[in-house]
């Protein structure tokens, strides 16, 4: 599982560069995260623009990245393909998340609030 990051003043961005979350790589992917986010700031911004596939291992993993960040931080969501964000609304999980259409948008949103 490879995830890039860069941090901004106010939020980071996490992007998955691999094109699955799925049962063989989901617990990789939740504890990457938790590494990469020990230190972030208050937002966290993930990109799954690359994303083609998401099953219920790795929607269970994004949100338990959400729990792990604590009350204190945000997950938000950016670049859901089709697939994917058909996985979030069948599940209802786009009423959990702040979802973008592109990281740009969700950083826009972040210099300006």
């Amino acid at each position: 599982m490879q995830l890039q990051t860069q941090t901004r003043p106010k939020v980071m961005s996490v992007s998955v560069i691999d094109d699955r979350i799925d049962a063989a790589t989901a617990i990789q992917f939740k504890e990457k995260m938790r590494d990469l986010t020990k230190t972030a700031p208050n937002r966290v911004v993930l990109d799954l623009a690359r994303v083609q596939f998401l099953d219920s291992s790795g929607l269970g993993a994004i949100v338990a990245v959400k729990k792990l960040l604590g009350p204190d931080r945000v997950l938000e969501l950016a670049g859901l393909t089709p697939t994917v964000e058909k996985v979030f609304r069948l599940t209802r999980m786009d009423s959990i998340f702040t979802i973008h259409p592109s990281v740009e948008v969700a950083i826009s949103h972040a210099a300006s609030a």
